[in-house]
Parts: C-alpha cells; sequence; structure tokens
C-alpha cells in the first residue's frame, strides 16, 4: 500500500515538474522586423520662423508719444507713405524761434549792405553777420530733419504686415510699430547648430513640419546660408525659400528637417535592431548574430549596405542578452504599417510595384513624400502549432497537464482511503 502511494506521488511530481520544465525552458519570445526596401533620408534638425523675403521694421528715432496711427494693418503702401505720427510740439516751437531770428537776420543784413555802400559799415561786420546768417540756416535745417524724423514712413513699398501700438501711447527705439515688405515670396529663417552647419549646402531640400498643418507636405529649398555664426548661441542662420502655393503664413514657427543624404531605394532595418554595427536574425528557429555595414542613417530607419537580403527577419529591438544560436519560437505575423514618422525618416507609403520575397513579403517601391509613415512589415517570434495562436497553444498545454495531474492526485487520495474503509 505504501508503495503503490510513493509510486503515485512520484507520478504527480513527474508531472508537475514536466509542466515547470516546460515552462521554465520553452524557447523566449522576440520581436523581428523583416528587411525591406524604401527609401531613407539623412537630415539636420533645427527650427525656424516664415518671414518675407524682403521686408523691414519700421521703429521710432525718438522717444515721443504717439498722435496719429494709420489703420493700414493688411494693406499696400508705397514708399515714403506717412504711417503715423510723433507728437513734435517741442521742436516746432524751437523751429518757430530760430526762424524768426533768421527773418530778422536777413533784415539786419539788407540794412548793412546799404550802410557798406555808403561807408558806415565796415566789411568784416557786413562778413560776420553773413556768418551768422549761415549758421543760423544749418541749425533751421537740422531743426526741420529732427521733426522730419518724428513722421514713420513706409521704408519700401509693399504691405502693412502688421502694427503695433495707439495713439496716446509713448513709442521709442526699442518699440516696432510696423512690419512692411511684399508678402511673397516667403522664406524660413532657421538657426542649426554649427556642427552641423558642414553639412549643409544651397539647393538642399528641406522638409517642413507646423501643428497646423499636420498631414500636409511641407517643402522649402536652402537659399543662403550666413558667413558668420553666433558664437553665444552656437548656431547658423541658413534661409529656405518656400514655394509660392505654401499654405504657411508669415510669423509661423516651423521644425526643419534638411536633407543632405538619401537613398530612394535603400534596404532597411530599424535603427534599433543595430548595436555596435551588429545584429541577429532569425534563420528557422535559431539566431544567428553578424556585422553589417550601414549607408544613410534615418531617424527610425538604416540603411544595411550588403550581408543580408530582402525579407531577412532581423531582431527588433536588439536583444543582446541571447547568446548566438539561441532557439526562439516564431510566428509571422501579418504586415504591418508603421505608426508616422518625422520628415527626417523620410517615407513612405504608395506602392507602385510589388515583387514576392522569400518570406511571402513584398518589396514596396515608395514615394519620396514625408508626411506618412514607412511601411514596414514586423513579425513576432512566438510559439505556433500551424495556424494556432501560441497563446492558444500555451493555455491548452497548461489547461491538459492540470487536469492530468489533478486527476492523478484525486485517484491517489481514492486509493488511499480505500482499506480505512474495508476496515
Amino acid at each position: 500500500m505504501r508503495w503503490r502511494t510513493l509510486s503515485l506521488t512520484i507520478l504527480v511530481l513527474g508531472a508537475a515538474a514536466g509542466t515547470a520544465g516546460y515552462y521554465l525552458f520553452k524557447p523566449p519570445v522576440v520581436t523581428v522586423s523583416l528587411a525591406a526596401y524604401a527609401p531613407v533620408s539623412e537630415v539636420v534638425y533645427g527650427s525656424g520662423t516664415v518671414e518675407p523675403v524682403r521686408w523691414a521694421k519700421v521703429i521710432p528715432f525718438t522717444r515721443r508719444r504717439i498722435v496719429e496711427l494709420c489703420r493700414c494693418e493688411g494693406q499696400t503702401v508705397r514708399q515714403g507713405q506717412v504711417l503715423a505720427r510723433q507728437d513734435d510740439a517741442e521742436e516746432q516751437a524751437s523751429l518757430n524761434e530760430l526762424t524768426a531770428r533768421l527773418d530778422q537776420l536777413d533784415r539786419d543784413l539788407d540794412r548793412s549792405d546799404k550802410d557798406l555802400a555808403k561807408g558806415s559799415v565796415t566789411k568784416q561786420q557786413n562778413e560776420q553777420l553773413k556768418t551768422q546768417i549761415r549758421e543760423l540756416e544749418f541749425r533751421v535745417t537740422a531743426q526741420k530733419e529732427r521733426i522730419n524724423a518724428l513722421v514713420l514712413k513706409a521704408p519700401l513699398d509693399g504691405m502693412v504686415l502688421r502694427r503695433d501700438g495707439e495713439v496716446g501711447e509713448i513709442a521709442g527705439p526699442t518699440d516696432v510699430l510696423f512690419w512692411v515688405g511684399p508678402p511673397t515670396p516667403m522664406q524660413v529663417v532657421a538657426e542649426i547648430n554649427e556642427e552641423e552647419i558642414p553639412k549643409i549646402a544651397l539647393g538642399q531640400k528641406a522638409f517642413l513640419r507646423n501643428e497646423a498643418f499636420p498631414d500636409q507636405s511641407l517643402s522649402a529649398t536652402v537659399s543662403a546660408i550666413t558667413p558668420k555664426g553666433n558664437p553665444e548661441s552656437k548656431t547658423f542662420r541658413v534661409y529656405l525659400l518656400l514655394p509660392r502655393d505654401t499654405p504657411l503664413r508669415i510669423g509661423m514657427t516651423v521644425e526643419v528637417n534638411i536633407v543632405f543624404r538619401e537613398n530612394p531605394d535603400a534596404l532597411v532595418i530599424p535603427a534599433e535592431a543595430i548595436v555596435d554595427n551588429a545584429i541577429s536574425i532569425v534563420n528557422g528557429d535559431r539566431t544567428t548574430h553578424m556585422r553589417v555595414s550601414t549607408g544613410v542613417h534615418g531617424s527610425r530607419l538604416v540603411e544595411v549596405v550588403g550581408g543580408i537580403a530582402e525579407g531577412a527577419m532581423v531582431v527588433s529591438p536588439a536583444r543582446t542578452d541571447l547568446a548566438d544560436g539561441t532557439a526562439v519560437r516564431v510566428d509571422l505575423l501579418p504586415e504591418i504599417i508603421s505608426p508616422r514618422t518625422q520628415p527626417s525618416a523620410v517615407a513612405e507609403a504608395k506602392p507602385n510595384a510589388a515583387r514576392s520575397s522569400p518570406y511571402g513579403a513584398t518589396r514596396s517601391t515608395v514615394d519620396n513624400n514625408p508626411s506618412p509613415g514607412l511601411p514596414v512589415r514586423e513579425a513576432r517570434v512566438t510559439a505556433s502549432d500551424g495556424d494556432v495562436p501560441a497563446e492558444e497553444v500555451d493555455q491548452a498545454i497548461s489547461a491538459a497537464l492540470s487536469a492530468r495531474v489533478l486527476s492523478i492526485v484525486n485517484d491517489a487520495r481514492r486509493t488511499a482511503d480505500e482499506p480505512a474503509l474495508g476496515k
């Protein structure tokens, strides 16, 4: 009887150990992505502001109260057209005083000329009077210039893009009252870090992003680079010309991605799959470590030059904890379109042509459109039995083993109780 009970106990423990061993030593689960062909670009990032190519600020020369201000925001103006006036009462009073003195000296000079002819005044006295008149004339001219400086005029032909200030306010050299210029063409004035500026060249294309147009492709072209950078901010100013049909408006801020290197048809894998120029691929049910050479580095994808073929299953993100030759479980999921990426990844997503791959995937020729995301096919490596999902297989095995263990335990208990009942 004891021997039978001991045998059943060993059987139960063996079944339990088998169940535990299954879960302790089953192959690990990893995530893979299929190497695929897609356009990829390497970019320089910056931020900028939309401005007209030609424009000017209207700023007062002196600090005075505003007495007149045009209601011309958004209107076309001509060069020299009066936009505002500042209080010039003090300057006008000084001008009137100088003019009166000049008139008096002119009358004195007339009398001096007559007296000079009669010999009642000397020539030297007459010349001194003329010198005083010339000096006063210069002062009158300077005073008129001061008064003209209190009249703010349009510096060029164009549109009043913005107007600030109100009548009665005091404005000075630190206050911009008007922005005037032709509204088109427009450009983006971007600040680029000094370590990135050697990559920038005239004519390079750029992709822009603004939250007002989240689903629209915005482009520009590098038109100028400032020769001298700012040593304090360690940035250089880069000008990007916008197309005439751009929806962006003057004063908007944008994120700038200037493309300096690209490949329209590169074999790419996720950047997170590469560690120290090495990747892991899945062959059958085991991993293989290998070193690769990379080309263009996008924000999410990296070009792989040689070493792997299209459709190769690359472990992503990289698993440095798995040794070469580690057994894994594979279940290839349907094609997945990755989430939208920044323009710096260069993107996707209108397949024009396709061909079969060894893994049942397809190669897509992708339009170079920076707005949507890149078509990256991903697979998850899991246990699988035919078309049955791995999770269902695990659950079925676990339920069967649990039921078997419970049945053995119940049989053992009934057997142990039989002698007592017989007595």
